[in-house]
């Protein structure tokens, strides 16, 4: 029998060797390309996880509880502001590049119908406020309250104002409101004029409470520059509502003047409960804190010696102005902003005569402040059996969960600004929106805590632990940021690259077959083992 070897197989891929095997078969084979054509492939997980669990969270039904074109169109907005925040136009052509839109049915939306859709938010806030004080808010609950401020571009609006703003860029500007629960789940927010003070949005919060929620009894918990004495005064007219807030330094001053408390007591203790005249009917915890003194300390040996070195400035310009002498007048216009720079200027001895500057450190009140350094005091109404010493300084502590809401709404995740519009009403609309997204991505944080860097634990000790001295991250916490993993061994994130790991996850269009015989259909992208962990979490089917 005579042998003949047509080919040799061993150097072929076993792409090849498959091949051949169903050729051999009798299977026709034809190029991928021409069976399957992938025509589009749009980043869909993320879309997928932040619209799944707004849906668990009732976001559709809080805003309208009949379907409507408005109410999409906002669900997308408040999902694209927690994806990519962006402009209002620039959010038309961004949801053709993800699969938002369509899963919302807006692909054809016009920014004017963004327009008119936020019309319609603002016109059903106080309803959709209403419902989240339902949800989260009960007769007795701890309220927190605090504002912010956030620069605008343009001049036609007239909420921009110019004022004290936090943003530090010199331009027009607006001051917003927020309410949220003893955990700083957001509730309420109101939008003001650039200049409005922060006491004066006080009265509107008790308005709110008492009138569209229905809370006769709440706590409401607000910093030293927002409950001042006025305020306070117009507080008491309310016997049911309680308060909580901090004492300026001044006051604090003048109570270790009256020897109310005495600093050196606290070498081994650093919370003390007193009473003074000066506070009838109020409960005052004296707190003291070594790390905060020492920071004090620091931050004003830093600002003396920086106002010491413009001085000395102003007094090398004044000895070479032989010619054409400084006056006194120029001369105290120079010291005057200096000094209000630093803020330090009660610490310094200025004198001021015939072209020349002289200044001199004053000691004693250097050596009278810094032995309060570290002092902090917290008054409240509320009676001892209603709330202890420690608790009150806690509570008054959670205070920062609403500044924490400000950082995500204005730097970390939301993004707020740049605010260009022009219409009043489409700015508090705007601010409304971005708070239903901070809503959203409070839960997010508290859901996806395993694999965020987020102190899991940080809820669940905040009652527990010291209430003066501040809290530190718990060991499972510093491990997870060390090692980057989390306790299970999946990757740690934040959430906007979390939001890109998930978009590697694409819906695609594919095309089988040609001509007028060709198939469309819709394909996912499979799943990873990650991935699937996310939805897990979320509570989602991926």
């Amino acid at each position: 029998m005579v042998k003949k070897t047509i080919a040799n197989l061993s150097e072929c891929s076993p792409e090849v060797i498959a091949g051949l095997r169903l050729l051999l078969a009798g299977k026709t084979l034809v190029p991928a390309d021409e069976l399957l054509t992938i025509e589009r492939s749009l980043p869909h997980g993320h879309v997928q996880a932040v619209l799944g669990f707004m849906g668990r969270l009732g976001m559709d039904t809080l805003l309208s509880s009949r379907p409507c074109r408005q109410r999409d169109l906002v669900m997308a907005m408040i999902a694209q502001q927690i994806l990519d925040p962006s402009s209002k136009l620039a959010v038309t052509h961004l949801w053709h590049t993800t699969t938002l839109a369509r899963e919302l049915s807006v692909e054809n939306a016009h920014v004017n119908e963004l327009y008119d859709a936020l019309d319609w938010l603002l016109e059903r806030q106080s309803r959709i406020e209403n419902k989240l004080a339902k949800r989260h808010l009960s007769q007795g609950a701890v309220v927190l309250f605090d504002v912010s401020s956030s620069s605008c571009h343009g001049r036609s609006c007239p909420l921009a104002v110019r004022g004290y703003h936090r943003d530090g860029e010199k331009l027009p500007g607006i001051v917003y409101g927020l309410l949220a629960d003893s955990e700083g789940r957001p509730i309420s927010v109101d939008v003001y004029p650039g200049n409005t003070a922060d006491p004066v949005t006080v009265p509107d919060q008790v308005e709110k409470l008492r009138g569209r929620f229905g809370l006769e009894r709440v706590i409401l918990v607000g910093d030293r520059g927002m409950l001042t004495r006025t305020q306070i005064d117009m507080l008491r007219h309310y016997p049911q509502l309680g308060w909580i807030s901090a004492l300026r330094f001044g006051a604090i001053r003048k109570l270790a003047a009256q020897e109310a408390f005495q600093p050196s007591l606290f070498d081994e203790q650093n919370l003390a409960e007193v009473t003074s005249d000066d506070y009838p009917g109020e409960r005052l915890m004296v707190c003291y804190n070594p790390l905060l003194a020492q920071a004090r300390c620091r931050t004003r040996n830093e600002l003396l010696e920086a106002t010491e070195k413009d001085l000395q400035k102003i007094t090398v310009q004044c000895s070479r102005r032989v010619r054409k002498p400084l006056d006194e007048k120029e001369i105290a216009i120079k010291v005057g902003k200096v000094l209000d720079k630093h803020k330090v200027g009660k610490h310094f001895e200025i004198r001021i005569w015939d072209n020349t500057l002289s200044y001199q450190r004053k000691q004693d009140t250097i050596e009278t402040e810094s032995r309060l350094d570290g002092f902090y005091i917290i008054r409240t109404s509320e009676s001892e059996e209603a709330l202890n010493a420690s608790d009150a300084v806690r509570t008054c502590k959670s205070l920062g969960q609403v500044e924490q809401a400000f950082r995500c709404i204005k730097k970390t995740d939301l993004h707020v600004r740049p605010i260009r519009h022009r219409n009043e009403q489409r700015v508090r609309a705007h601010i409304f929106v971005c708070m239903l997204a901070y809503y959203v991505v409070w839960h997010l944080r508290k859901t996806l805590a395993p694999i965020l860097f987020e102190d899991e634990q940080l809820d669940e000790d905040r009652w527990t632990r010291d209430p003066v001295t501040k809290a530190q991250p718990s060991s499972s916490t510093m491990k997870k940021k060390r090692t980057l993993q989390s306790a299970q061994g999946w990757p740690t994130h934040s959430l906007k690259t979390l939001w890109a790991v998930l978009g590697t996850r694409c819906k695609n269009e594919v095309k089988m077959g040609e001509g007028k015989t060709a198939a469309h259909f819709m394909q996912l992208t499979e799943a990873s083992e990650f991935q699937c962990h996310i939805f897990d979490l979320l509570g989602l089917k991926p």
